[in-house]
């Protein structure tokens, strides 16, 4: 214990005492002398007394506390002083202060905590250098906020919350979302250079007027995705895409900035933006809190110098949103109009959107890119929405687009029942179906199995239908427009690129298609809920208090009875929806057995003739579709 202590005086002997032409000063420096002096010599109680009088002289400097915090430790190192306790003093002290080497770990766990959710790299705004986390840590030690941060908890023991909270205020950072131009700075341009010191052309001029922007906002740290990320590092590089929606969610900043936005610009302006045309832009603005437009000036858009331009953007959209598979179909139509310099980002922008990771294969081209994307969220969350697009088919997978194009046209909106109009189809139905046949149907959907991929196979769950006829409509357009029928569903128009073999009952053909509905299971889940909540409402409720439960005599139909009619109703209900207008994928089958889609310019809108006939709607089958 005694070498310990020998050590944190040969520490605190390294550095040196600020000293002020000041006689408090003095008399504080007197005394820090004194205490070195006599803990050199394994000397206790009266170090701690001259430290402890410095302290009180010059409360500002650690150097009197950490003195004391190794006369502390020296007299605790000698049983003859804990176990005699002649200096109650020395316990006092020892159990309100902190020691400095408990206090320095204290605020090392604040920052680990906070610099694992922060950028790699970020430019200090003050020095203009570009700063690795070591780096980052060296400048908050150094900085006035740490050492009165160590010099709070030394004297207060305040809370890992509110150090917390000190750490993240001085490592709040500021994201900057633009539009690349010429010649911008990357890492090994600014890397060991003071970026105020550089010649200010091109991205330069942008990326200086950025951190002297950010410096005068009050933020320290700035970053930039053209020279905070070594592009030529794979692993960094794979490591920062899928961590840069997360960096954006936690900026305390995001300055979006438009070049192409003049100086007093009228509204409408921002809408006009090649800003607002680029696909990385996409989750810049959606994953961020805190967002200010500027101008190609620098000047706040409009002249708004409201703290966060997001909130005056008051849309459903931004409300609702939240990353993951959720609404899955809506936010494919949103980056559906976007585009990237290079292919494969426009599916890689839109990975922290989803919430997914995937390996960064550039070179793999844009419909392989997009092909994984929707194949990840397909098979996590089982949302076949993903699948409503017109267009071409992908070669990744024909059930999948080519691009992103092909979901800016909204999905078909198809008429919605109310919930008089299903209960008055429902009440229709039950005397002219066959009830235990609605039941069958509604227990093979219900235990159907999600879509799911493999080796770029879908296996699609779905109800089918067999097409019986295909004939060429003559028209005078480029693409071909086929009358279809099919078993069990009123006849209907598609509109393709691919040239289809025409057949009919009379004039067979081996090639079998198929029209098919896929099935989302959502629909019985909604369904449950409804029922759910109905019954909940509809049923008699018992008064309370039941003062003998055995005497409780319920005029109500028994349990198994209304689980018996809950159950007609769910599947009637399912019979109702099932009887609507749909969405429908053309599929022909392939010589292996697998089946291939056909893909539409328009959307198939298939409906079945009888929703009495059960029977018809019996196909249910999980397709491979390549």
């Amino acid at each position: 214990m005694v070498q310990v202590s020998k050590s944190k005086i040969l520490a605190i002997n390294t550095k040196t005492v600020a000293i002020q032409p000041s006689s408090i000063l003095n008399s504080a420096t007197i005394f820090v002398n004194h205490s070195r002096a006599k803990l050199e010599k394994l000397l206790w109680e009266d170090p701690l007394l001259d430290a402890q009088r410095a302290n009180e002289l010059e409360p500002s400097s650690h150097v009197g506390y950490q003195l004391k915090y190794a006369a502390l430790d020296g007299a605790q190192g000698h049983s003859e002083a804990i176990d005699s306790a002649r200096d109650m003093q020395i316990r006092k002290l020892s159990e309100k202060y902190v020691s400095p080497s408990r206090a320095e770990d204290a605020i090392r766990k604040s920052i680990n905590i906070q610099l694992y959710t922060a950028p790699l790299r970020l430019l200090n705004t003050n020095t203009g250098l570009l700063c690795d986390r070591e780096a980052q840590i060296s400048a908050f030690k150094m900085s006035t906020e740490y050492k009165q941060l160590l010099l709070s908890i030394m004297k207060h023991a305040i809370s890992m919350e509110c150090i917390a909270d000190a750490v993240a205020t001085y490592f709040r950072y500021v994201m900057l979302s633009h539009r690349w131009g010429e010649n911008e700075p990357l890492l090994h341009d600014i890397q060991d250079n003071i970026v105020y010191k550089l010649k200010a052309v091109g991205g330069l001029a942008k990326l200086q007027s950025f951190c002297k922007l950010v410096r005068h906002t009050g933020y320290y740290w700035a970053w930039v995705d053209t020279c905070c990320i070594d592009q030529n590092n794979s692993v960094e590089l794979q490591k920062s895409f899928n961590s840069m929606f997360s960096w954006y969610q936690c900026s305390a900043l995001t300055v979006v900035y438009l070049s192409d936005v003049p100086p007093s610009s009228k509204s409408g302006t921002l809408a006009k933006s090649a800003w607002n045309t680029r696909g990385w832009t996409v989750p810049e603005f959606l994953a961020p809190r805190v967002i200010r437009f500027y101008q190609q000036d620098w000047t706040p858009y409009l002249n708004d110098h409201s703290p966060n331009h997001k909130e005056c953007i008051n849309t459903r959209t931004l409300d609702a949103f939240r990353p993951g598979m959720r609404n899955a179909r809506e936010k494919l139509q949103w980056a559906s109009t976007r585009v990237t310099t290079v292919p494969e980002d426009i599916a890689y922008s839109l990975f922290g959107i989803f919430g997914i990771q995937l390996p960064i294969l550039y070179g793999e081209n844009a419909q392989n890119a997009l092909g994984r994307l929707l194949q990840e969220i397909v098979a996590r969350s089982g949302d076949v929405t993903a699948l409503d697009w017109v267009g071409r088919s992908s070669e990744f997978n024909s059930c999948l687009p080519a691009n992103i194009f092909s979901y800016a046209t909204p999905p078909c909106a198809l008429p919605c029942l109310s919930e008089d109009e299903i209960q008055t189809a429902v009440s229709s139905l039950r005397d002219v179906i066959a009830v235990d046949q609605a039941l069958k149907l509604y227990t093979l959907l219900e235990n159907v199995s999600a879509p799911r991929f493999a080796h770029c196979r879908l296996h699609l769950p779905c109800i089918s239908f067999r097409v019986t006829e295909v004939r060429w409509r003559p028209a005078q357009e480029t693409l071909f427009t086929y009358e279809v029928k099919a078993h069990g569903l009123h006849d209907l128009l598609i509109t393709t690129e691919e040239k289809l073999i025409q057949f009919s009952q009379l004039r067979p053909t081996r090639q079998r298609f198929l029209l098919v509905l896929p099935w989302d299971r959502r629909l019985i889940e909604l369904l449950d809920f409804t029922d759910d909540a109905e019954s909940f409402q509809d049923r008699p409720q018992p008064e309370f208090p039941l003062d003998d439960s055995d005497k409780f005599v319920s005029d109500s139909p028994g349990e198994e009875d209304l689980a018996d009619s809950e159950s007609c109703s769910r599947a009637l209900q399912l019979i109702v929806h099932l009887g609507r207008p749909f969405s429908a994928f053309l599929l022909a089958r392939q010589r292996g057995g697998e089946y291939k889609r056909i893909a539409s310019d328009h959307d198939i809108i298939a409906q079945v003739k009888d929703v009495t006939c059960v029977r018809s709607m019996m196909d249910i089958r999980t397709l491979e579709i390549l």
